[in-house]
């Protein structure tokens, strides 16, 4: 194994195949035997110029299961049926080669793998083998089988299905079903649209088709060729953006249509000229795996991001991952201390430390995943989970909720839901006191709904926008007043497109830039600068799952007397 090559493991007892050499195809489908439970894939040798192999397990329709990919600085990635619930006894393996000296394109290889006995060896078969009358019929044997599969599936991701909305808390009708809502739903055509308003950058929505659509346009769309890069990200809801410096954000992870977990998992995004730079293979160390409903916060004083949780199908994380923005290199953290499994929690940093409140956790089968009300921190000067003691009136379980550190001293916390209740209501965390209190708001105050956006516009203001009532997503706008606890709705055409799921961050922008038609004068001295609130993706439980940067001044929204010289 001195020259480079991709290799698989299929099963415990299975011997390594190579499946990409240095001279060979830079593309390889291989059918996985069906009594075969776990796949290994690695690379061996010098990478040289090669960037990153592409990994992906496809059903028999040829719909992705799970994607992954090996880079000289990730050489291994492994699977097991029982992570991944639509895997069944028809399963692909589609590995493809990017970057090096590829010479002339080449045809996709295809191969077989016999099952393992000790005797025998593994040897590559004719491809003619694997398009004959025996396959036909495993898959026609195996679609009904597929298709249950597929509807198991679709139970990830829960809402709640409160049917009405009403003051805090929304309460499960009489009589209604006890079925939950998924957050995005299949449509009944393929659009692609903007959604687009003042000061916007371009966006494409892929909305997802019917199943049978679906797998019609999966067969025709599988050719030899390859495509071209992607030069933004595509659509997706639950990810996070988190900015490391008054130019630069990172983008992480994320699902797309038909609940596929993206296969351009991290960006990063330029604020100077609003561009997008594909990020992945730029970091050193292991990735995070793809997943969604996690955290990622970044540290000024260590500049680090810390990523945290979030699930994937039916599995879940409590893993942190750290990327250096120095080095640009990945390590996860051995904690200390215990911390369940968390998805669509909060997490927010104070001194250093992560303060993760909420989120849903997983229970044994057949009882349904339980929301939390427990307050995690982390501390990564020791690399341990601990309980803090909280006193005064703490939240209910929820998850899917927003908090907001204000001034260094306090945490706000609104929404979110524990099936099948609905929250609008707000809570205070007194980070001095570590004392809980209920906020009484006056005001306007939204509608019940999780999964909003919510981002911190002064030091006394923050904004929510969009979200999901359980029945619809949302796109009207408040900004909340922590001096006088009052609320108040704004009305922003760019922001009009009902959204859930998205991200909101703000970022100090230099004063040449104009992100507003209507910010005229603004902040244009030498020197100067302003605040931009930009909002990225999500998507509107029609099907349509959104890659639009949307951006709008902070004096827009709060006016020119409000807003302090930059912060």
């Amino acid at each position: 194994m001195d020259e480079f090559g991709v290799y698989a493991v299929f099963g415990v007892n299975g011997p390594p195949q190579r499946l990409l050499s240095a001279e060979g195809s830079c593309r390889v489908a291989v059918a996985v035997p069906p009594s075969v439970r776990q796949v290994v894939l690695f690379s061996s040798g010098p990478w040289g110029e090669r960037i990153c192999v592409n990994a992906e397990l496809n059903d028999a329709d040829r719909m992705p299961i799970t994607i992954g990919k090996l880079t000289p600085y990730n050489k291994c990635l492994s699977w097991e049926q029982w992570e991944e619930e639509t895997w069944t006894n028809s399963v692909t393996l589609n590995v493809t080669l990017e970057g090096g000296n590829l010479g002339k394109a080449e045809p996709q290889l295809i191969l077989a793998v016999k099952e393992y006995t000790p005797k025998d060896t593994v040897a590559p078969l004719a491809s003619r083998e694997l398009n004959g009358k025996r396959k036909r019929e495993r898959m026609a044997e195996e679609e009904l089988d597929e298709e249950k599969e597929t509807k198991r599936e679709e139970e990830e991701n829960m809402c709640p299905n409160g049917s009405l909305e009403k003051t805090t808390p929304i309460r499960k009708v009489r009589g209604q079903t006890k079925g939950s809502q998924k957050l995005f739903t299949s449509g009944d055509t393929i659009k692609t649209k903007g959604a687009n308003g003042a000061g916007e950058a371009q966006g494409i929505v892929g909305r997802t088709p019917p199943q049978s659509t679906a797998r019609t346009k999966s067969r025709q769309a599988k050719t030899p060729t390859q495509t071209a890069p992607l030069v933004s990200p595509s659509g997706r809801w639950g990810q996070t953006l988190c900015p490391i410096d008054a130019q630069t954000a990172i983008l992480i992870g994320g699902q797309g249509a038909r609940m596929q977990f993206c296969k351009d998992p991290m960006w990063k995004l330029c604020t100077e000229d609003m561009s997008w730079v594909a990020a992945e293979t730029l970091a050193e160390g292991p990735t995070p795996e793809a997943r969604i409903g996690h955290t990622a916060i970044y540290d000024p004083d260590s500049k680090r991001i810390f990523v945290f949780g979030g699930s994937k199908n039916k599995k879940w994380f409590n893993d942190v991952h750290i990327l250096d923005t120095q080095s640009w290199k990945w390590t996860m953290v051995e904690a200390q201390g215990k911390v369940p499994p968390l998805a669509y929690h909060s997490c927010s940093m104070f001194r250093g430390e992560l303060f993760v409140l909420g989120g849903v956790f997983p229970r044994p089968n057949p009882e349904p995943d339980g929301c939390s009300d427990s307050l995690y921190i982390f501390d990564p000067n020791l690399s341990i989970w601990y309980e803090p003691i909280v006193t005064g009136n703490k939240p209910s379980p929820r998850s899917g909720h927003s908090a907001c550190v204000m001034q260094e001293r306090k945490i706000y916390v609104f929404g979110g839901w524990d099936t099948p209740v609905c929250y609008n209501d707000m809570y205070m965390l007194d980070l001095g006191l570590m004392e809980f209190s209920a906020v009484k708001t006056t005001g306007k105050a939204p509608s019940p709904r999780s999964w909003h956006g919510s981002a911190v516009l002064s030091d006394t203001k923050f904004l929510i926008h969009g979200g999901y009532n359980g029945n619809n997503a949302l796109s009207d706008t408040f900004i909340f007043d922590t001096d006088t606890s009052s609320w108040t709705e704004v009305t922003l055409p760019q922001l009009s497109v009902p959204r859930a799921g998205h991200s909101i961050i703000t970022m100090e922008t230099t004063g040449r830039h104009h992100f507003s038609e209507d910010a005229g004068d603004v902040c244009m001295d030498a020197g100067s600068c302003s605040r931009t609130l930009l909002v990225f993706g999500g998507g509107d439980n029609e099907g349509n799952f959104y890659s639009d940067l949307t951006t709008v001044g902070v004096q827009e929204l709060l006016g020119d007397s409000s807003l302090p010289d930059c912060m």
